[in-house]
This record gives structure tokens, sequence and C-alpha cells, in this order.
């Protein structure tokens, strides 16, 4: 995975981590004690749903531990204000369309396209990342390539 977060990022995952890890698997595993008191657990719907529960808090817990364990941590703070990289606000040009916009590089975990909260290692990420104003870059987006131009660094 090796995905890249700030401190910041990784102190949400241990805090999801740690709720689910305590207080969440307590609630199912009470959940799944009161619906297998019911009787007949291979035709009991509550308990099905409760072993379900089971099975996704601990796939999300697998998934947590995989993203803190993996993550290359950086420091936000000490990036170059003149080149991009985390939290960098940009007004770039989509070249082909001669259409201008703000985007900000962020962590996969803040990433919001919709708003051009733009994940630093998507295609366009990677190809801002380091890049300074003046410079033109290619994208090679997985269904067609496009050039961005960065205007200015905000």
């Amino acid at each position: 995975m090796n995905n890249t977060l700030t401190e910041e990022n990784i102190k949400k995952l241990r805090e999801e981590l740690e709720y689910r890890m305590t207080v969440k698997r307590a609630e199912i595993a009470k959940e799944k004690a009161i619906a297998a008191a019911h009787g007949d657990r291979s035709e009991n719907a509550e308990y099905k749903e409760a072993c379900a529960n089971y099975r996704e808090n601990d796939n999300r817990i697998q998934y947590l531990l995989n993203m803190i364990s993996t993550a290359t941590v950086v420091d936000d703070e000490k990036f170059d204000k003149y080149a991009l990289g985390i939290n960098s606000k940009a007004k770039i040009k989509f070249v082909e369309d001669d259409f201008e916009d703000v985007i900000t590089l962020v962590t996969v975990m803040d990433s919001d396209p919709e708003n051009m909260c733009i994940s630093i290692e998507s295609d366009l990420g990677l190809a801002l990342k380091g890049r300074k104003v003046g410079d033109i870059v290619e994208v090679a987006a997985p269904e067609d390539k496009y050039t961005v131009e960065i205007l200015e660094i905000l």
C-alpha cells in the first residue's frame, strides 16, 4: 500500500483503530450473544447480521493496521513553499480545454475530488508533486493523457 500520510492522518487512523478494537468489538460481541440466545443459529437473521458486522469490523481493523504500518509519514510543514506538496494549493490550467481551476494536493485520506482536493497519489497529484510555477506536465490518466500548467502556488 505505502500511502503518503501526515501525522494527523495517522492519529485519526489510530483513534479509529482503538475504537474498533475496544468499543465496537464489545458492542458486536454483545449483539452476537443476544442473537445467539434466540435459538437456532442457522435460521437466525439477527445472529447472521451480527456475524457479518463482526467480519466487517475485523476487515476494517486489518485495513487500518495495514494503512498505519505501511504509511510513509510526511511533515506537511517542511515542504518547499515554491513547489507543490501535501496541503499545497495551486491555480492550474488544463491546457487542452483552456480551463483554469484551483486545486489542493492532499493525502488519500483527505481526498475530495468534487471540491478539488486531489490526492497526491492520484494521476494528477503524482504529476504535480514537487513541481513549480510555470511547469507544464503531462498527466497519464487511465483513459487519456492531458496537459496541465501550474500558474500559481497559493
